[in-house]
Order: structure tokens, then sequence, then C-alpha cells
């Protein structure tokens, strides 16, 4: 997995100057498919719509109605929806910029979040989800249909819970509380591979393997970045003061906010895990050289004795001249002599070495 993909987010903006509350939709985006799901305690009416001003038709009928938009890709059916529902113009720009950080608006009739989704096919991208709650209805954006929302959607098909006893408050509790699960999945695989990176900078460092604790300390911050940002969404929706939030359902915001704040304090064990395997990591290195320089030295002080020895009878001293002149190099046995004079030497320094610890022991 390619760790510095983790929510990375494609830095598409508008041109400067432009107008507050341009839509420009991206021409590489999907098109938008309108899913409509529409039930009470009694009935369940799922559909799709064909046409993005009929989605305001469904709501005011005493139900709740969940209204999701997949994919991005036409400007004009984000302005006809945008219409449909009242939705402020700076919302809508929010939506289909899709470099949002986590947030909380609080327009006129309804209330605007913006959360960020781990891709469920690798997790390694992110996208952004834009949720719009108003009276009595649900409306969201996400840019692919890959999400964590198929447990939701069985919730509410087969009646199981809460959510169909409850209003469009508690299914973007649903929703929010899911998005922000499916990051504990991910987290744990960041925990195992810093498990793995300490067993490799352990064992053999290598610089691949520093490049690897470099894009996980990256995937770290940019997950902490999101998940401080999502906490605070979290609070500003239980202080949310504009009617929107039911009380009975702030109980299980508490719950959404209570994981985000676990989600931040493992990432920042982990995060200091990836600081400490730096650490190692220049330790282990430095250990190694300081291995590979006491061999290199232990060969060259063997040699320095050695090379004087050779040194001293290489020189071209005629013994005819004066007796004094190296009377060595008459004895029959002076190569010989002089071998076992380096072999002596070379064993005495290594049982010297040996005896003060600096080989073959600690």
């Amino acid at each position: 997995m390619e760790l510095m993909n983790l929510l990375r987010v494609p830095q598409r903006r508008v041109a400067p100057g432009s107008i507050p509350g341009t839509v420009l939709a991206d021409p590489c985006a999907a098109r938008p498919e309108i899913q409509v799901m529409a039930y009470d305690l009694e009935a369940l009416d799922e559909f799709d719509l064909l046409e993005a001003k009929q989605a305001s038709a469904h709501v005011g009928q005493k139900r709740t109605v969940w209204i999701n938009v997949t994919g991005l890709g036409d400007a004009n059916t984000i302005r006809e929806l945008g219409e449909a529902f009242g939705i402020h113009g700076l919302a809508l720009e929010d939506v289909v910029n899709t470099y949002q950080r986590p947030k909380i608006e609080e327009y006129r009739n309804h209330l605007f979040v913006v959360l960020r989704m781990l891709d469920t096919t690798d997790g390694s991208q992110s996208e952004q989800i834009s949720f719009f709650l108003g009276d009595g209805h649900l409306l969201t954006f996400q840019e692919n249909p890959d999400d964590c929302f198929e447990s939701i959607r069985k919730r509410i098909r087969d009646k199981h819970g809460r959510i169909r006893h409850n209003g469009p408050d508690y299914l973007a509790y649903c929703l929010m509380d899911a998005i922000i699960d499916d990051f504990f999945p991910q987290v744990d695989v960041l925990g195992e591979r810093l498990e793995e990176l300490e067993e490799e900078v352990l064992r053999s460092p290598s610089v691949e393997t520093l490049n690897e604790i470099h894009r996980t300390r990256h995937a770290l911050l940019a997950m902490r970045r999101n998940i401080s940002s999502t906490r605070e969404v979290m609070n500003a929706l239980l202080r949310d003061t504009g009617g929107k939030i039911e009380e009975n359902t702030r109980v299980y915001l508490r719950d959404c906010y209570d994981h985000a704040i676990q989600l931040l304090d493992i990432i920042e064990s982990q995060r200091e895990i990836a600081a400490g395997l730096l650490d190692v990591y220049l330790s282990s290195v430095n250990n190694r050289m300081n291995e590979v320089m006491k061999v290199l030295t232990v060969i060259a002080t063997l040699f320095i004795p050695l090379t004087f020895l050779v040194g001293v009878y290489g020189m071209n001293f005629d013994t005819q001249v004066s007796p004094y002149n190296m009377p060595e190099l008459e004895n029959p046995y002076g190569y010989p002599v002089l071998l076992a004079i380096m072999a002596v030497v070379i064993v005495a320094e290594l049982g010297y070495f040996y005896y003060r610890g600096w080989i073959g022991r600690r």
C-alpha cells in the first residue's frame, strides 16, 4: 500500500477572483446519480431520480427522506438540487471543490457538514462527503459510489435498530458514525506496519526502511489533521442550537466524539512510535558503521608493526661497507625468523585486543 497516498486530496480550485458561489464541476468526475430512500416506521420507498428538480417533491410527507447524490461531474444538476432545497451558493461551491477539510456551517434552513471518508477500495485515499441536514430530509453528496454506508441502508430496509424510529438527524449521526469507525481498520493497518518497521530497523535497516518510516509518518499526519477537524465538527454538533439536532440524538453524537478522541489518541501514540523509529534507525546505522570502523581499525592496527618491520628490512644497506649496516641480512634464517616475529606480533596484538574486550566479546 502506498502510504503517501493516504487521505490524498486533489488540489483543484476555482480561478482566483471568481464570483463567490461559483459551481465548477470537475470534467473528470462521474455524472451525478440520485438515489432516494423515503421511510417512516411503516413504509419504505427506495428509487432513483432522473430529474434533480423532483427531489424536493418527496420532502414534507411526514417521512424521513435521504437523498444521496453520487458523482459531482455535472454542475447543472448540482445547481438544480441547490435551488430545489434552498442551499446557499457558497455551500454548493464547497460541495464541488472537494479539497475541503471537515467542517460545519449553519445556514438559515439547513445545517452544512463536510467530512472526509476513506476510500473503501484500498483505504489509501479519501473522498469528501457533504451533508445538508434540513427539516425532514438529509441531502448527501459523495464523489464515488464506493462507501461505508451499505450497512446503514440495510438497517433501513430491515427495520433494524432505531433508525426507522427517528428523523434525519439520527440518520446523519449513523452515517457520520460509519465514516469515523471506518478509520479504525486503517489505523490498525498502520500500527501493524509500524511493528514490522521496528523489526526491520533492529534487524536490517536500509534506505527503503527509512523511506517507509517517512511515508508512515506523513500518512499519520494527514490522518491526524482529518480526525482532529472531525472531532471539532462532532463537538460543534453537540452544541448545536439551531434546532436541527434533537436532544436524544446528541447522546449518540457523544459516542462519535468519543470515537474521534480514541482515534486521535491512537494516532498520537503511533506518531511517537514512528518518531522513535527514526532515532532507532539512526542508532542502528551508527552502530553498524561503528562495527565496520572497528574491524577496519583492527586490521589497520595489525598491519602497522608489520609494515614497520618490512619497511626496515626493505632498506638498501650494504653489509660489506660496514658491519653495522643490518648484519641480519647475512643470516641464513633471516627470512623465516622475520615471518615468525611478524606472526608473534599479530598473535600478541589479537590477544591484547581480546583481553581489553575490543574484539570477540562484549
